[in-house]
């Protein structure tokens, strides 16, 4: 009996860990009126140039309970047990159709085991707890020890990103009203987190190129204090600035550093030419 990790696509691990790891993926999708698509195989080039193009934010839409359950009962009918770790309960309901199909399970499976774990997160700040958990049940670990992983993985990690415009944030309600007037007029940058598994503001600056700079110094000073254990970086389709953050990075901490895409489902959120840094301290 193994312990194999689930996840849904918005963990954005590449197929190559995927398939090393042999981690299990609950896909999301996104739709704009006139098509549709699975987030994992669009293009993210035509994704994101045809919201650019057409000035459309589209909607995005969950796994359903069948399609976590199908999952699950094929883990389970080898004699396997199961972990899955899913989007922010607070910021999708993936989570919830994941403890729907357990139930299901359960029901059908009497003997299974099976745990739900909600990451509080999204993307590779979620990708890296699933990870590390995968990496501790291939090494023999069981389930009560993976989870422990995960959950540590879970209270020391870290996600800031810097959008490049107000605009999608605007057009998806989540800044609105005068605010959002002033800001843009302004040129105000938001530097946003994960904190306790929704998006918040942790400050405000003046123009991208600081705000990314403001982002830095919070990572420089976690750095400082606690030590650093996984660093990387996202992008919203702008792969020459993640470059240029991940070349900038790996001269300061002597580290290897990759940049990573972010797809249409958190991507939609915020909006193309937005960075991120994802780490965890020691």
């Amino acid at each position: 009996m193994a312990v194999k990790l689930v996840t849904d696509s918005t963990s954005y691990i590449d197929q190559a860990t995927q398939k090393e790891l042999d981690i299990q993926i609950a896909h999301l999708s996104v739709h704009f009126p006139d098509e549709s698509f699975d987030e994992t195989t669009v293009s993210y080039d035509y994704f994101y140039k045809k919201i650019e193009q057409e000035g459309i934010i589209p909607t995005s839409s969950q796994p359903t309970p069948g399609d976590i359950y199908n999952t699950f009962e094929k883990i389970v009918s080898r004699g396997d047990e199961v972990l899955g770790i899913f989007i922010s309960s607070k910021m999708s309901g993936t989570y919830d159709s994941a403890l729907s199909a357990k139930k299901l399970i359960m029901e059908n499976f009497p003997q299974a085991s099976i745990e739900i774990l909600d990451s509080k997160t999204n993307s590779m700040a979620m990708g890296l707890q699933v990870i590390e958990a995968a990496q501790a049940a291939q090494n023999g670990k069981n389930l009560a020890e993976v989870i422990r992983i995960a959950e540590h993985i879970r209270s020391k990690v870290h996600f800031y990103f810097v959008p490049a415009s107000l605009k999608y944030l605007i057009k998806g309600g989540r800044i609105g009203g005068a605010a959002a007037i002033i800001g843009s007029f302004l040129h105000i940058r938001p530097i946003l987190y994960v904190n306790d598994g929704m998006t918040d503001v942790y400050d405000r600056v003046r123009g991208t190129a600081r705000a990314v700079k403001r982002m830095l110094s919070i990572l420089e000073e976690d750095a400082k204090k606690y030590g650093i254990k996984h660093l990387l970086v996202h992008h919203i389709h702008d792969e020459k600035q993640g470059q240029e953050l991940v070349d900038k990075l790996s001269r300061q901490y002597n580290r290897a550093v990759s940049s990573l895409p972010l797809g249409p489902v958190i991507g939609l959120h915020v909006g193309p030419g937005t960075v991120a840094i994802v780490y965890i301290t020691e």
